[in-house]
């Protein structure tokens, strides 16, 4: 568990919990469930010795919930927001540093090496689900939002967090002044609605990838050389992009009573441009959410869109195939006819014993095919293959 002590131009860690309530600043209380869970009555007194309010029973509940969905929820004395964020791909197989303050991998290359086991559905059969939208999987990020304190409650391995955290323990050794030098966060709120922005851009980076997904698939549905066989994929891709759409649902709600309590609070942020920023800040993550609630929508709308031209497209071959067979058939019945006529079992027949007889019927059955051919031809009834072949 790491707690930051945050000021106007200054940062201290500690690894022990404060006995009082912080005059200046605020504090950041960071842990994991792990952390929590193993004893939750210590953890609950420890925050309550440090900002003297104390967490309900459901709260903390919800708190070790890893199911939970995106929700908020408020008391007289805090606010609590359940934000599903990203989970970090292989972040379950890889091992926890050694001084707790950076829990995630060394680097990208550790982070993104390892594959999500396979999804499970209802029935307890696996289900394999592209690369792309493997990286859909979720974990809950609890935040408790406080008069001088914001604590957080997370897996073990939280990308966002761990770059926050990283950068503000640079600032705990030296103290950059000038336009380059970072503002620190002036309120929970400010690094609560700044913690929730990163994690909101995460699911904006996945728009390439699920759009280049997709995009195979259309051109897959739509190769005539090839049949598609990709349906289940097909299908745990839309049962994913719908569950994304439920989540961003959700966030969206969440961080709209967010909102609403920001603007019904006065405790806390006694400066009404301070107050503003934070809503243009929530604002600004909400129009996030939405940018990634309309993607997943365009993407399920364009799979649809797909599968009903892959359709339309077998359809369509499959009339060409029958319009060839047709034309065949049109060609063969009367050569048919004439072969017919000509094995019957009569003694006396007109060409019958006539030297000439073989090649003038061969010349009248191909007179008929030419005729035929030429109607076929100005009823159109070949243009479409005629079309094809130009």
């Amino acid at each position: 568990m790491d707690i930051f002590l945050i000021s106007d131009n200054h940062v201290s860690q500690s690894q022990e919990m404060p006995d009082t309530v912080p005059v200046k600043g605020f504090l950041w209380i960071d842990a994991t469930h792990e952390e929590v869970a193993a004893d939750p009555e210590a953890w609950r007194s420890a925050i309550e010795a440090a900002t003297g309010v104390q967490i309900y029973d459901p709260h903390m509940t919800d708190t070790l919930n890893p199911n939970h969905p995106s929700y908020f929820d408020s008391t007289q004395d805090y606010g609590m927001v359940v934000f599903r964020k990203l989970m970090l791909n292989g972040a379950a197989g890889v091992g926890a540093a050694g001084n707790g303050n950076l829990r995630s991998p060394a680097n990208d290359e550790d982070k993104t090496a390892a594959v999500l086991p396979p999804a499970t559905d209802s029935e307890g059969s696996k289900r394999k689900i592209p690369a792309a939208l493997s990286k859909l999987a979720t974990q809950p990020v609890t935040f408790l939002i406080m008069d001088h304190a914001l604590v957080t409650v997370h897996e073990r391995y939280s990308r966002t967090i761990d770059a926050t955290r990283t950068r503000l323990l640079e600032l705990c050794n030296k103290t950059e002044k000038g336009p380059h030098a970072i503002r620190l966060p002036a309120s929970p709120e400010d690094l609560l609605l700044r913690l929730i922005n990163a994690m909101v851009d995460q699911y904006l980076d996945l728009r390439q990838p699920l759009t280049t997904q997709l995009d195979r698939w259309q051109r897959a549905l739509l190769d005539p050389r090839r049949p598609f066989k990709d349906w289940m994929a097909l299908l745990d891709a839309r049962i994913e992009l719908r569950k994304l759409e439920n989540l961003c649902e959700e966030q969206h709600d969440a961080m709209q009573e967010l909102r609403d309590y920001f603007v019904d609070i006065d405790d806390g942020i006694e400066i009404s441009r301070a107050k503003d920023l934070l809503l243009v800040r929530i604002n600004d993550v909400m129009e996030h959410i939405t940018r990634v609630l309309n993607h997943a929508r365009r993407l399920e709308s364009s799979i649809e869109s797909a599968v009903q031209i892959h359709f339309s497209a077998v359809a369509h071959r499959t009339n060409e195939i029958m319009r060839t067979l047709t034309v065949i058939t049109a060609l063969f019945m009367p050569l048919t006819l004439i072969t017919g006529i000509f094995g019957m079992n009569f003694e006396v027949m007109p060409l019958l014993k006539s030297a000439l007889g073989f090649w003038l019927t061969m010349g009248g059955m191909a007179l008929v095919v030419v005729v035929m051919l030429v109607f076929f031809q100005r009823r159109r009834y070949l243009e479409s293959q005629a079309l094809d072949r130009r």
